[in-house]
């Protein structure tokens, strides 16, 4: 591992890793399916034959975590367990199976110059990638930007910084192995948070930032970098149950939406009820979530209808909870839900139980997030569920990626022309 600390080394060190991601991209760009597969799955491979210099490494990570007083959350996230380890060797054979999106060319149409048009999917090139605890992330991150022809330069968490490097010594074996640049995916060794101050100020080297962590990262990278950024900050999450709902839909997707997973940014933070049918959904949900530990906090109308539910302040309606707290507002109409989702939500996942095809078209229409749904759970919010295979991320944004972040999202378009010797008259 890198013992680079000094302020003016850290730059230098940086810069390096630029240049030569830099230099991997473009090789990486024109690199065929079948090596980038191939590459792929001998990354799984060393890491199901290395596990047993995974988990010393893994260990050493967990001491100084432990050491360091870091919470039991935040120590199982970084627990590289058998079955994880097992589980990022199979993620990579998974995105194998995925298409190719590179070099993909579509709407080639004659112009009436007779020239013709169309568009052909590329790599983005130098992907920076930012995140937290989990070290399955380096495999997961890795084995995506090189699907999709990119070189990846990746920065975890301090606390997991000897498994990131475990990993990155497998990745880099099996790129050498299959003819590619062995700096096409390289981890930042050195623990200074000033390391991801560089890394932000690179875009001479590094083409797009992805922030995968807690909200106070993504806004410091929003904040501080000068290279654009993939990002969602948070997901307040939405279930609204219109008047003309099937009750037994709304209840069954309120749950699944809540309790299904708690710390997880598709899970429903707020739940909102049209008035007319909010005693009898109410009346079945309130007990259901008491059993499942959900603790409840409600505008003054659900407490009318719940007994046991905490008056909610200002600050519940725009909190990302990820744990089993649960908002409630009783509205009046589909006017005031969306409404409160314009003001309150961000522009995550939000949800209709609605029969009535009307009312849910104009719920797709007027929601401004990145997903919107009829009749389903938030929880699907998801780039597998979605048919996207593995993805890198949920985008809030809305240029250039929007939702779960797949293979696609990894690459841009670049228009190519096609003539017989034409000339512009």
């Amino acid at each position: 591992m890198s013992q680079v600390q000094p302020e003016h080394n850290i730059n230098a060190y940086m810069q390096g890793l630029g240049r030569r991601a830099r230099e991997a991209a473009r090789r990486m760009a024109h690199a065929d399916t079948g090596v980038k597969n191939s590459a792929l799955l001998a990354i799984a491979d060393h890491i199901e034959h290395g596990r047993e210099s995974l988990t010393r490494a893994n260990h050493r990570d967990l001491e100084n975590a432990r050491r360091t007083g870091l919470e039991d959350a935040l120590l199982d996230r970084l627990e590289l367990t058998s079955g994880r380890i097992a589980a990022m060797a199979e993620g990579l054979r998974q995105i194998v199976a995925l298409p190719d999106p590179v070099g993909s060319v579509s709407d080639m149409n004659y112009r009436p110059s007779g020239i013709q048009v169309g568009r052909m999917r590329v790599p983005l090139g130098v992907i920076g990638i930012v995140y937290e605890s989990r070290p399955n992330v380096t495999a997961d991150a890795a084995g995506l930007c090189l699907k999709a022809g990119n070189a990846a330069v990746l920065r975890g968490g301090s606390e997991a910084i000897h498994s990131n490097v475990a990993i990155a010594q497998c990745i880099a074996r099996a790129l050498v192995e299959n003819a590619l640049p062995e700096h096409a995916v390289q981890v930042v060794e050195i623990a200074d948070r000033e390391a991801v101050g560089e890394l932000l100020r690179m875009p001479e080297y590094v083409d797009v930032i992805i922030p995968r962590g807690g909200k106070g990262l993504i806004e410091r990278i929003t904040r501080e970098s000068t290279i654009p950024v993939i990002k969602h900050l948070h997901g307040v999450c939405h279930v609204y149950i219109d008047e003309h709902a099937d009750i037994d839909k709304a209840v069954a997707v309120a749950y699944n939406a809540k309790t299904q997973r708690y710390g997880t940014c598709n899970t429903m933070e707020t739940l909102l009820v049209a008035e007319p049918v909010a005693q009898q959904v109410l009346g079945i949900l309130a007990p259901m979530y008491a059993d499942a530990g959900v603790e409840l906090r409600g505008c003054p109308r659900t407490a009318n209808f719940v007994s046991e539910v905490s008056p909610a302040s200002e600050e519940d309606w725009s909190t990302e909870y990820l744990a089993p707290i649960l908002s409630i507002r009783v509205v009046s109409d589909l006017n005031a839900a969306i409404d409160h989702i314009h003001r309150y939500g961000s522009q995550h996942t939000d949800a209709i139980i609605t029969e009535n095809i009307t009312t849910a078209r104009r719920f797709l229409a007027e929601v401004d997030s990145s997903s919107v749904m009829v009749n389903a759970s938030t929880r699907f919010a998801d780039g597998f569920e979605y048919g996207l295979g593995a993805e890198i991320g949920i985008s809030t944004d809305k240029l250039h990626a929007r939702g779960p972040v797949g293979l696609e999202g990894l690459t841009t378009q670049k228009f190519i022309v096609v003539g017989d010797g034409h000339i512009r008259k």
